[in-house]
């Protein structure tokens, strides 16, 4: 899960420069940012080893290369083009441009069996859902986080509309590069919660977490542990004084995941019918729940 980078390297041999380099000022860049170890003229000629040392040569500072004695490169352009492996990741709060990414990676991950023409009607059938389905009972809180990869090797487009709101979304003008890698939903409506006394009156403090989902792809890298940790941190800013969730007792990985983040299996008493999450028959839930400790104050 740690990130990595590709970097220059330094420690391998000087190569000789044939004398017909190119003249232009980008093979200058490239070739001084991918051949380190020599030292590059303006006017395109290698430089040589004479009495021991290299003899020092400066490249137009218009370039942002310069080289020394010992032959290191310097050049700032390496990290434009020599970007992470795995790119940077982002938690926050689904806007109206990600409704699409978000329907595509809820499928992707609870339906990935199910092939065109079902698929899309799923995707369709998700993404009608979230435009819909943020609008909460008064004095109840619901948000979609999403994790954010901000890769350059992402061609994909997202556009936005122009000072547009639905929902619980507000959009506005936008090409979005980003890729939604994971997703997870927040709230405290307390659908799948028991309700409370003889007038079954609904709960609260209580912050529920449902969908949480990461692409295949971006999975062992922490973003379903990033999603949990903003949501506790939402949950917190709400007021609430624990989470609870549902969790597939097949999941060993989720479990896992729960279980590292401070969440802990909560018995159900026999023959109670406390609501649950509607999903494909014959799979059985762990509700889990995990009490929120106020932050100490000096």
């Amino acid at each position: 899960m740690a990130l990595t980078s590709l970097g220059l390297s330094h420690s391998s041999p000087s190569p000789s420069l044939p004398s017909s380099a190119p003249s232009s000022p980008m093979s200058h860049k490239t070739l001084s940012l991918l051949l380190p170890r020599v030292l590059v003229s303006p006017s395109g000629s290698s430089s040589s080893r004479s009495g021991g040392g290299e003899q020092l040569l400066r490249g137009s500072p218009h370039f942002g290369v310069y080289t020394t004695a010992t032959g290191t490169c310097r050049a700032s352009q390496a990290v434009d083009l020599f970007p992470s492996v795995w790119p940077e990741v982002t938690v926050r709060d689904a806007r109206l441009e990600d409704c699409w990414e978000v329907a595509d990676t809820h499928c992707s991950c609870f339906f990935p069996d199910y092939t065109f023409p079902v698929d899309l009607v799923l995707r369709i059938d998700r993404f009608v859902g979230l435009l819909s389905g943020f609008s909460v009972p008064p004095g109840c809180m619901r948000t979609c986080l999403v994790a954010v990869t901000d890769s350059p090797f992402n061609d994909k487009l997202y556009i936005g509309c122009e000072d547009f709101k639905l929902g619980g979304f507000e959009g506005k003008f936008s090409i979005n590069r980003g890729s939604v890698a994971g997703i997870l939903t927040v709230d405290t409506v307390a659908d799948f919660l028991p309700r409370k006394g003889l007038l079954r009156q609904r709960r609260t403090g209580i912050a529920y977490i449902s969908n949480v989902a990461v692409r295949e792809a971006d999975r062992r890298k922490g973003i379903a542990k990033m999603l949990v940790a903003k949501a506790e941190a939402r949950a917190r800013s709400w007021g609430c004084r624990s989470m609870a969730l549902h969790c597939d007792v097949n999941n060993l990985a989720a479990m896992r995941l729960y279980k590292g983040q401070g969440f802990k299996c909560i018995k159900v008493p026999e023959n109670a019918k406390w609501p649950e999450p509607k999903t494909s028959p014959g799979i059985q839930f762990n509700f889990m729940m995990k009490l929120l400790v106020p932050d100490a104050t000096p």
